[in-house]
């Protein structure tokens, strides 16, 4: 538990600074940690006997971020998103070369990796513009996370407390309704909270954004231990003691952050 806390004090420290040192610092952060988070993926995989276009795949996925924040940030047309065409399908072409007994699950799980990893986590990143235009704003990205830390925390303590019925026994033994449900509830308060230094949302949307979270951030978590009891892993890295890989400590945000861009987007547009 010290090493956690310890891991979690300093990591989350070096997340708030990358959000309000600014748009370049707050990219730069946000592409690493995909990127970070879509390798441990591919190594996971790996375990099942499936190699991913690991190297190609890196390229796309530096590109999409790179697309996607040059368009908040530099204004980049959307015609440059082109450029990920060839890409994408010299993951079909380069297949041909290879000796492998199941290319198209090679192929597959390429695409699968950025469907779950890079494609979230720009959702994530587009949450510092929305609302805005091209211009950067710490205040969704912030309160989606604590929101997400909040949730995590009311969830372990209200089940740790009061947790008798399993809600996904199949694959999170320990998780609970009522975990899940003091999850929500501490999400709501932290979203109450926010509404009073951050007016850009009513108090209402604030409530729909926190109730989101909780909701896709859990299954976020459920569709990970899936991917890891599948592949008998315990962890999906060591880079983060106490918490595993990047994947561990951002499962919430791969299901979560796109549902939340898309609501955002609804009541903002």
């Amino acid at each position: 538990m010290k090493t956690r806390a310890i891991t979690a004090f300093f990591f989350t420290i070096v997340m708030l600074g990358s959000m309000f040192l600014g748009p370049y610092v707050f990219s730069i952060f946000y592409l690493l940690l995909s990127l970070g988070a879509l390798l441990e993926f591919f190594k996971l995989i790996k375990t099942a006997g499936i190699r991913p276009h690991r190297n190609i795949a890196l390229i796309a996925a530096t590109l999409i971020f790179l697309m996607t924040a040059g368009y908040h940030v530099l204004k980049f047309e959307t015609k440059f998103l082109l450029l990920l065409v060839p890409l994408i399908f010299s993951v079909f072409i380069s297949e041909l070369y290879k000796k492998e007994k199941i290319p198209f699950a090679n192929i597959s799980y390429t695409f699968v990796g950025f469907m779950y990893v890079t494609v979230p986590f720009c959702f994530f990143y587009s949450l510092g513009f929305i609302g805005h235009a091209t211009e950067y704003s710490f205040h969704l990205p912030l309160a989606f996370m604590l929101m997400l830390w909040a949730n995590d925390t009311g969830a372990y303590l209200f089940g740790s407390k009061f947790g008798k019925t399993r809600l996904f026994e199949r694959h999170s033994p320990k998780k609970s309704w009522e975990g899940f449900f003091g999850g929500m509830f501490t999400s709501l308060v932290v979203a109450y909270v926010l509404s009073i230094f951050f007016t850009e949302l009513p108090v209402w949307a604030w409530g729909g954004m926190a109730i989101l979270i909780s909701s896709f951030g859990t299954l976020g978590d459920l569709v990970e231990s899936m991917l890891k009891r599948s592949l008998n892993a315990k962890d999906s890295g060591n880079i983060l003691p106490g918490h595993g890989g990047f994947l561990d400590r951002f499962d919430g945000l791969l299901i979560a952050a796109p549902v939340v861009y898309a609501y955002l987007y609804l009541i903002l547009y």
